[in-house]
C-alpha cells in the first residue's frame, strides 16, 4: 500500500506530449540538451555553477560565516530550520562537499543516458520521448519536462511503468536528485506514488548524495547563498523590509503523504521524499484541490 495520500492529475490525465528529441549533452544533472536546454521536472540535483557560474565551493568561508551568524541569533531563521542547516554550514566546506556532489550527479545522469539510450543489438542510440509542464518554460528559458527514453510501442507493451521510468525519476533513484514537485507541475498520481517511493529507499538507503548525512540539497544550497546575502546586509546595519528579510525563503510546502501543509521555513518538518512546493500565490488554489490542512506547529 502506497503511503502518498494526495491524488492529483493536472488538468486530467495526461501533460501534453513534445514528442521526439535527440540527446544532445548534459551540463548538469538535471540539466540535459535535448535541442533545447531542459530543465526536469519534481527533482532537484546538486548545483555545479551557482550563482550564476561560480563555483559552489567559493561559498565554503560565506556558508562558514553564517552559520556563525545563525549561532549568535542574528539571521531571521526559526530554531527548527536553525538546527538543521547548522551542521551542515559548520563543517567549513559545504560548498566544496556540494560542488562534488553536483559533478557526480552530472557523471550519474550520463551514465544513465547512455545506459538507457542504449539498443539491443544495435550502434544507434534511442532518442527521448518529451513530457512538459502546463508552464512551459521556466525563467531561464529551459524547457519544463519530463524526459525518458523513447521505447517503441512493442517495448512499451512489455514493459511496466516503473521499467519505463523517466531520467527523473531515475535520479532520484539513485539518490543524485531529490525530490522537488512544485504545484500545479505535479506528476500523475501513479507517477507521485514511483517517486514518492523511490525517493524514500534512497533516503533511507543513503544512495548517492545521501550518503553523507550533511548533505544540503539544491534548493537548500541556493536557499543559504540567499540567506548569507540578507544576513550580510542586516549585520551591516542595514534595514531591511519584511520582504527583503524573508525573501530568501518564499515556497510553502505540503506533506504529500498526509496532506498537511507548512510555511516556507517549517519545511524541514517533512520528510525530503515527501515535500510538494507551492508557490505562495498558489497557496489558496493548491489548499482546495489538494485538500490541504495546517501542519503541527
Amino acid at each position: 500500500m502506497t503511503d502518498v495520500a494526495i491524488f492529483w492529475d493536472p488538468r486530467g490525465f495526461e501533460l501534453d506530449a513534445l514528442g521526439s528529441r535527440r540527446y544532445l549533452r548534459a551540463t548538469d544533472g538535471d540539466t540535459p540538451y535535448v535541442s533545447v536546454s531542459i530543465r526536469m521536472l519534481s527533482i532537484d540535483t546538486p548545483e555545479v555553477h551557482y550563482p550564476g557560474n561560480a563555483k559552489p565551493s567559493r561559498q565554503d568561508d560565506n556558508f562558514a560565516q553564517l552559520a556563525e551568524w545563525i549561532q549568535q541569533g542574528k539571521t531571521p531563521v526559526q530554531a527548527d530550520l536553525a538546527a538543521h542547516l547548522l551542521p551542515r554550514l559548520n563543517t567549513g566546506v559545504a560548498g566544496t562537499l556540494h560542488e562534488e556532489q553536483g559533478k557526480k550527479a552530472t557523471e550519474a545522469f550520463k551514465t544513465l543516458v547512455e545506459e538507457k539510450l542504449a539498443r539491443p543489438n544495435s550502434s544507434r542510440k534511442r532518442s527521448v520521448f518529451l513530457r512538459g509542464a502546463d508552464q512551459p518554460f521556466d525563467r531561464y528559458g529551459r524547457l519544463l519536462a519530463y524526459m525518458a527514453p523513447n521505447y517503441n510501442a512493442e517495448e512499451r507493451a512489455a514493459m511496466s511503468l516503473r521499467d519505463r521510468a523517466t531520467f527523473n525519476l531515475l535520479m532520484v533513484d539513485n539518490g543524485w536528485a531529490a525530490s522537488f514537485p512544485i504545484y500545479p507541475s505535479l506528476p500523475k498520481h501513479a507517477d507521485m506514488v514511483l517517486l514518492q517511493e523511490a525517493g524514500k529507499d534512497a533516503f533511507e538507503n543513503g544512495r548517492g548524495a545521501w550518503q553523507n548525512p550533511l548533505t544540503l540539497t539544491g534548493y537548500e544550497f541556493r536557499m543559504c547563498v540567499r540567506l548569507f546575502e540578507v544576513t550580510r546586509k542586516l549585520a551591516q546595519g542595514r534595514k531591511l523590509s519584511s520582504r527583503q528579510r524573508n525573501g530568501w525563503i518564499t515556497r510553502f510546502c505540503a506533506d504529500m503523504t498526509t496532506r498537511e501543509i507548512f510555511y516556507p521555513q517549517d519545511y524541514v518538518k517533512v520528510k525530503p521524499y515527501n515535500r510538494i512546493f507551492i508557490w505562495p500565490e498558489d497557496v489558496a488554489e493548491a489548499v482546495g484541490k489538494l485538500n490541504l490542512a495546517p501542519g503541527a506547529a
